[in-house]
C-alpha cells in the first residue's frame, strides 16, 4: 500500500492534469481525477472535495460561455429539473453503501460511457421532457455517488448537434447545477469532514495553474485529437482501477482481474487505430480538395 506522501503526489499529479485538460475542453476535471485518486481514498472521502473544486471551475466556464446559454437552457432545463431527485437520492446512497462497492460502480459505470464516447456513437436524441427527466435524474445518482457526469453529458450533446459555445454553455450550466446542489446535499449528510480538507488543499492550487494552461495551450492544438488522446488515458486509467477493485471486493483473484485491464486497452487501441486512420483521410482529403481549388484558380480561362 502507498503511503500518504504517495497518494498526495499522484493526486497532485493526476488533479493539475485534469485540470489542464478541463480549461482546454470544458470539461474532464472528475472525470480524469477520480479513477486516479479512488486507488487511495474512498468516495466518501474524495467526493466532497471535488465537489467544492468542481463547483467554482463549472461557475468560470459557465462565465466564459455566457453568451450561448440563452440557445440551450430551454433544451437542458428538463435535465436540471430531473436532477434534483436523483443528487437526493444518489447523496444518501453514498452514506450507506460500502467503499468497495461504491469504487466497483463508479469504475463500472464510467467505463463503457468512456468507450462509447471514444468510438464517436452518434445518435440524433431530442432532449425534450420525456427524455430529459429521466436523463436528468439518472445523472444526479451518478454525480452524487461519483461526482463524474462528463461522458453521459458528451454523448448527450455532441449527438444533438450543439455547436462549440452552445456545447460549452449547455455542459457548464449542467455542472454548476449539479455540482452545487450535491454540496448542499453533502453538507446536509455531514459528509465534509477533516480527510476531505486536506484533499481539498492540493486540488486547488492545481486547478488554479492548470485550468489557464489549458485554455491557453488548446488554442496551439487540434482539439479534436487531444480530446480523443485524453480518453484514451482515462480509459486505461479505468481498466486499471475497476481491475483493483474486482481484487478488493473478491470477485476476481490477481493477475485474472487484470484481464479487464487488458482488454480495455485492446479495445481502446483499436478505436484509435480508426479514429487516427479516418483522421488521416480526412486530411488528405482536405489537401486534395485545396490543390483542385488552387490548380482550377491558376489554369486557364
Amino acid at each position: 500500500m502507498p503511503s500518504i506522501d504517495s497518494a498526495v503526489i499522484v493526486l497532485a499529479v493526476s488533479a493539475l492534469f485534469a485540470a489542464f485538460v478541463n480549461g482546454a475542453l470544458g470539461y474532464g476535471f472528475s472525470s480524469l481525477t477520480v479513477p486516479v485518486a479512488l486507488v487511495f481514498y474512498t468516495n466518501r472521502v474524495l467526493n466532497p472535495a471535488i465537489v467544492i473544486v468542481e463547483v467554482f471551475v463549472n461557475l468560470y466556464v459557465l462565465c466564459i460561455n455566457l453568451s450561448g446559454v440563452p440557445a440551450v437552457w430551454r433544451r437542458i432545463l428538463p435535465i436540471l429539473i430531473g436532477m434534483l431527485p436523483g443528487i437526493a437520492v444518489g447523496a444518501f446512497a453514498l452514506t450507506s453503501l460500502q467503499p468497495g462497492w461504491t469504487k466497483f460502480a463508479t469504475y463500472s459505470i464510467i467505463l463503457p460511457l468512456i468507450l462509447l464516447q471514444a468510438a464517436g456513437w452518434r445518435k440524433p436524441i431530442q432532449s425534450k421532457w420525456l427524455v430529459g427527466l429521466p436523463f436528468g435524474t439518472t445523472l444526479g445518482v451518478l454525480y452524487s455517488v461519483t461526482t463524474i457526469s462528463g461522458p453521459p453529458l458528451a454523448i448527450l450533446f455532441n449527438n444533438q448537434g450543439l455547436v462549440k459555445d452552445e456545447f460549452r454553455a449547455g455542459l457548464a450550466l449542467v455542472r454548476v447545477t449539479e455540482s452545487s446542489l450535491t454540496a448542499i446535499a453533502y453538507y446536509k449528510l455531514g459528509l465534509f469532514i477533516e480527510e476531505s480538507r486536506s484533499i481539498l488543499f492540493v486540488l486547488v492550487p492545481c486547478v488554479v495553474v492548470g485550468i489557464p494552461l489549458g485554455a491557453w495551450l488548446i488554442r496551439r492544438l487540434d482539439a479534436e485529437t487531444f480530446r480523443r488522446i485524453c480518453m484514451s488515458f482515462d480509459a486505461w486509467v479505468v481498466g486499471f482501477g475497476l481491475s483493483r477493485v474486482l481484487i478488493e471486493v473478491k470477485l476476481m483473484e490477481s493477475p485474472w482481474a487484470y484481464g479487464v485491464m487488458a482488454a480495455t486497452i485492446l479495445v481502446d487501441v483499436c478505436l484509435l487505430y480508426v479514429f487516427f486512420t479516418a483522421r488521416r483521410g480526412a486530411v488528405q482529403s482536405s489537401h486534395a480538395l485545396a490543390s483542385l481549388r488552387s490548380g482550377n484558380r491558376s489554369g486557364p480561362t
